[in-house]
């Protein structure tokens, strides 16, 4: 019932934010509607068919293979409303290098096939079906089409939309604050692929001595708690929700405005963070014994910097 609940309240959330933070900022012209109906027409296209996909498979990770797509398409094509203005070019190459990226983390971890509704499905969605809040399978099927495809889709809409503000105000010239929000996210983005790399090295060495028979060692935690994991116990997902609340900064600049509309895209992200990492904790708790003490001496998200030169001192 409980993750029900979650689900609904994080729908909700999904409605009401978009309509209040619409009063904030400039009123959209007749160009940035024409971008953006584009983008929404786009987005009903692709929740209907991993919507389908997924029912047909049993594969609901769908969206999953997808999300380090779609934000390329969608910043190119307001890019391309704006006839390649600077600073929608720069935000459509940061937002192309984080997707190519992610894209090849995920192809790593056996997501993409040649069948493109076929290859490895997240874990965690296996486990969300068994659960007895989705029996009888309708109340799943409602689950993967409100939430899985409905929500995650509109959240990957929304989280680009900064770049229609920036289109609103395409003839503000970049300057030094836009140089700097870029290096932030590219500073993020490295971030991300070091937690990501050493995520992998770790479980495909531990998968890879679990299969020969051969003593674990340091993988006998069952768990990453070092590098990165050591001072955030969600490295990366620190680092996914940072690079996006930077690229709202980009609206931030163009429009000389804090709080704009599109702040609902960074807001939303975090709130669906917060959902998802207590669900793989909850996972994590139940499978390693030393996971309660992890959680009481490190960070969920942001990692204790002071911490990290300490230790690298060492």
């Amino acid at each position: 019932m409980k993750i029900i609940t979650t689900a609904i309240l994080l729908v909700a959330t999904l409605l009401a934010v978009p309509l209040f933070s619409y009063f904030f900022g400039t009123a959209l012209g007749t160009m940035e509607w024409e971008a953006l109906n584009s983008l929404i027409l786009i987005t009903v296209i692709v929740i209907v068919v991993t919507f389908i996909v997924g029912e047909l498979t049993n594969n609901n990770s769908q969206v999953d293979k997808i999300w380090s797509i779609l934000p390329i398409v969608y910043a190119w094509m307001i890019t391309d409303y704006s006839h390649y203005a600077p600073r929608l070019v720069m935000m459509s190459c940061l937002i192309t290098l984080w997707g190519i990226r992610l894209s090849i983390n995920f192809g790593l971890k056996g997501a993409y096939q040649w069948r493109f509704w076929g290859g490895e499905e997240d874990y965690r969605w296996a486990v969300l079906r068994e659960k007895p809040e989705f029996n009888p399978r309708w109340k799943w099927t409602l689950f993967n089409l409100f939430f899985i495809c409905g929500y995650q889709n509109v959240l990957i809409l929304l989280f680009t939309l900064p770049a229609i503000v920036v289109l609103q105000h395409s003839s503000v010239p970049i300057g030094l604050f836009d140089y700097i929000a870029a290096g932030l996210m590219l500073m993020f983005i490295g971030f991300e692929t070091i937690a990501d790399i050493q995520h992998l090295k770790f479980q495909s060495k531990k998968r890879a001595k679990i299969k020969a028979g051969v003593e674990l060692h340091e993988h006998k935690k069952g768990f990453l708690d070092t590098g990165l994991w050591a001072h955030s116990r969600h490295p990366n997902y620190f680092a996914e929700q940072a690079i996006w609340v930077c690229f709202y900064l980009f609206s931030v600049i163009a429009s000389d405005e804090w709080i704009n509309w599109s702040i609902a895209g960074c807001l939303l992200l975090i709130v669906l963070f917060q959902g998802s990492s207590n669900l793989s904790e909850e996972l994590s708790s139940g499978k390693y014994n030393e996971y309660a003490s992890y959680q009481k001496r490190v960070p969920r998200f942001i990692p204790i910097i002071g911490k990290i030169f300490l230790r690298s001192d060492k």
